[in-house]
């Protein structure tokens, strides 16, 4: 077969090696490269094109010159394609301006080839060297070759200089090869080396496609460290058998049985037994040489395990499982961080992110992250470690907020583990690079999702402690505040007693002067009848006025204890007729009606005055709280001994329809200057409905009940203005204890209405 058309078989054949590596790169771009993906397709195309041409030129048989000229034209265009695919993977803005100084130098080029500057033939010369005008072109392509071959070289170099995770430094390393290929590709053309096909441009479009498109490279040191280490293990064992070799053929070649075959046997059997120590040997010295990372995984997970199993300190815990991975992995720095959830007002989860460190360290700002945001989906959803080179690059990554993304670049971290305990996120152990600079492999993450599985459990239970810690600190600050208010509200309360107590005193003897004289003008005859409505008026109110003084001394009396009844047997009731009779007026102003019905009841030692002013309130607040046309209705009866009442006692019972009371404030109505409702509500009045008074009435029926030994208490469904629920006041007055044959008084029964 003829050998021109062997080369053009082998061309074609070249040719088509092309193919697979633009449909590699078209189908497989990664998203955020795919302009350095185009790019790399049209650098396949061009080199495609430039082998196709040279197929068919040497298959005519043309003349060479012209092809070669053809090539160095072609490596200054594909130097700077390189350059610029270079400059976009980087994401470097400045691609644009190679662009143009490509453009400027192709233009100076056409210039001289075309002569448009009218140049002599011969441009330099010193007698011996000489330099034409036809060499001009190549020198001129040459240099522009140079000069964007070293632009190459500074830009990957500040590139890898600059580079923080070393995964990304790693990706970047991939370009020398590839560099290195096309160098030594144009090199030889310059030279005048002719090699058909320029087949390391193939090897460059391969090696810039799998930079370009693949996301995780395998790590070049590891590649480099297993060459280096069989090409070291090769060489020695071939130096062995041969130096073994001829050792035995020195020794025993006079030997009449010696037989180079078993010889050779020997040495290979003697050499098999050898490999495994020997490699071993080789490999340790290779990995010592180029700094690679040995440490046992085993051990270092049991160490592990065993120093943080019983920590229950959260800082302490923080402090030794970082300290210990760190020390074991050799690694620059480390972080725990704690993962508390919660939700938001619109229902959204969020998860905050917080250092667990001692007070003394500096403190970091916590970031939240949403629960539908990618970082902390990818979480959840792969429960596996996250790399910041992958934070970085990864199209999934980059709807993160910005305040995210600028968080976790601060930290200087290169992995981060999430710790997951009982299918819940619980932290995030975060570690920078390793200080031997080489990657993590597979086998670190794998290890390091150990060391969170068994930090999960420690972790747990030092969340737990601190978090019964803080609570019990937020008890004792929350006992110290009650504490304070309860002082606080013990000498508001001495200082309301004061007031009541100066109040009553000071303002007793200059409202009886002022009864005492509208009294007295009133009986006048020769008055005016306007005076005497006007000085009614005034008579009306300094009687409310001594009412309400009258309580409030009544409440000194009892706020300091000395509130003394006068006990003397009295028939309640007639006493509760006769003070439903001083109401009758209010009753009938009101339209409201009242029924008494009471049974034959045993007198009680009371003081008639005080039990006169506990019903006066309670018919009045009836009265008042409940609305026109309700009625109200006093019942009783008489109670057996029991433990509380030795010698029995009664039972007065309040009823009415008017708007009830809370359950929640049963207690509360029976405090001083108790009001419901708001105060802007408040009247003077003594019968409108809900209207306004002192707050005293039942803070003063408690007292003077309590003062003869009884109890008073409501009952009532709720309060409710349109259903009006009512309520129920029960009095409970003990009975005397009786003496020898002293016989119990009753009191006749009553029973009428208003």
């Amino acid at each position: 077969m003829d050998t021109s058309l062997i080369q053009f078989a082998l061309l074609l054949l070249l040719t088509a090696l092309y193919l697979p590596v633009i449909f590699f790169a078209i189908q497989r771009r990664e998203d955020g490269q795919s302009t350095p993906a185009w790019l790399v397709t049209l650098y396949a195309l061009l080199a495609m094109v430039l082998t196709l041409t040279e197929a068919f030129w040497r298959n005519g048989e043309n003349d060479l010159q012209g092809l070669h000229e053809l090539q160095n034209y072609s490596a200054l265009a594909l130097i700077v394609l390189m350059i610029v695919t270079v400059k976009l993977f980087l994401k470097h803005q400045s691609w644009w301006a190679w662009v143009s100084l490509w453009a400027v130098w192709m233009l100076g080029l056409a210039l001289v080839i075309t002569n448009a500057l009218n140049l002599p033939e011969v441009l330099w010369t010193n007698g011996n060297l000489v330099l034409q005008r036809s060499r001009l072109g190549p020198s001129w392509t040459i240099l522009g070759w140079l000069i964007f071959a070293i632009s190459l070289i500074i830009t990957i170099s500040n590139a890898n200089r600059t580079a923080r995770q070393q995964l990304y430094r790693n990706r970047l390393n991939y370009w020398w090869p590839a560099f290195f290929f096309i160098f030594i590709n144009d090199i030889l053309q310059f030279s005048g080396i002719d090699i058909p096909g320029q087949p390391l441009r193939l090897v460059t479009v391969i090696f810039m496609a799998y930079v370009i498109v693949t996301h995780d490279l395998p790590d070049l040191r590891q590649i480099l460290r297993r060459i280096l280490a069989y090409t070291l293990i090769a060489t020695i064992i071939v130096g062995l058998y041969a130096a073994g070799f001829l050792l035995l053929e020195a020794i025993f070649r006079e030997t009449q049985n010696f037989n180079p075959l078993f010889a050779g046997a020997f040495i290979s059997l003697l050499l098999a037994l050898l490999f495994a120590p020997l490699f071993n040997l080789i490999n340790r010295t290779v990995n010592a040489w180029l700094r690679a990372d040995q440490y046992d995984p085993s051990r270092t997970i049991h160490q592990y395990s065993e120093n943080i199993s019983n920590i229950l300190d959260m800082d302490r815990l923080a402090s030794i499982a970082v300290g210990i991975i760190l020390e074991a992995m050799q690694i620059e720095r480390g972080f725990l961080f704690l993962v508390d959830s919660d939700h938001e007002a619109d229902g959204r989860k969020i998860y905050r992110l917080r250092s667990a460190r001692s007070p003394e360290e500096r403190q970091m700002i916590a970031v939240e992250l949403d629960e539908s945001g990618p970082i902390a989906s990818y979480f959840i959803r792969e429960q596996r470690p996250l790399l910041q080179y992958d934070l970085d690059l990864l199209p999934i990554f980059r709807n993160s907020s910005r305040f995210e993304r600028e968080w976790f670049n601060q930290l200087q971290t290169e992995v981060y583990i999430p710790i997951f305990a009982k299918r819940k996120w619980i932290g995030v152990l975060a570690f920078g690079g390793k200080m031997s600079g080489n990657r993590y492999t597979k086998e670190d993450l794998v290890t390091l999702s150990a060391h969170a599985n068994q930090t999960a459990v420690a972790l747990e239970n030092a969340r737990l402690v601190d978090n019964l810690m803080r609570l019990n600190n937020e008890l004792r600050t929350a006992r110290r505040q009650l504490e304070k208010n309860n002082r606080d509200l013990e000498r508001l309360d001495e200082a309301k007693s004061d007031f009541i107590s100066i109040a009553s005193h000071e303002l007793r003897t200059p409202l009886t002067v002022i009864k005492g004289y509208t009294e007295m003008l009133l009986e006048d005859e020769k008055l005016d009848e306007n005076l005497k409505l006007m000085m009614k008026g005034i008579h009306e109110g300094t009687i409310r006025l001594h009412e309400v003084m009258d309580s409030m001394f009544d409440i000194a009396q009892i706020d300091a204890r000395s509130l003394k009844p006068h006990l003397q047997p009295v028939e309640l009731g007639h006493l509760i007729k006769e003070v439903c009779l001083e109401q009758a007026s209010a009753i009938r102003e009101r339209k409201q009606s009242l029924t008494v019905e009471l049974p034959v009841l045993p007198h009680v030692r009371v003081d008639p005055n005080l039990l006169r002013k506990l019903f006066h309130h309670l018919i009045r607040n009836a009265i008042k709280f409940t609305p026109n046309s309700g009625k109200i209705k006093i019942t009783g009866h008489s109670i057996p001994a029991i433990v509380d009442l030795p010698n029995g006692g009664v039972e007065i019972i309040f009823s009415d329809t008017g708007v009830g009371v809370d359950p929640n404030f049963r207690e509360i109505i029976f405090t001083k200057f108790y009001q419901p409702g708001e105060l802007g509500k408040h009247s003077t009045s003594r019968t409108r409905f809900k209207g306004g008074g002192a707050g005293l009435g039942l803070a003063l029926t408690k007292g003077i009940v309590e003062a003869h030994g009884g109890r008073i208490y409501v009952e009532s469904p709720g309060y409710d203005e349109i259903n009006f629920p009512g309520s129920q006041f029960h009095v409970i007055l003990p009975l005397s204890k009786q003496a020898e044959n002293e016989e119990l008084r009753t009191s006749e029964s009553v029973d009428f209405k208003m």
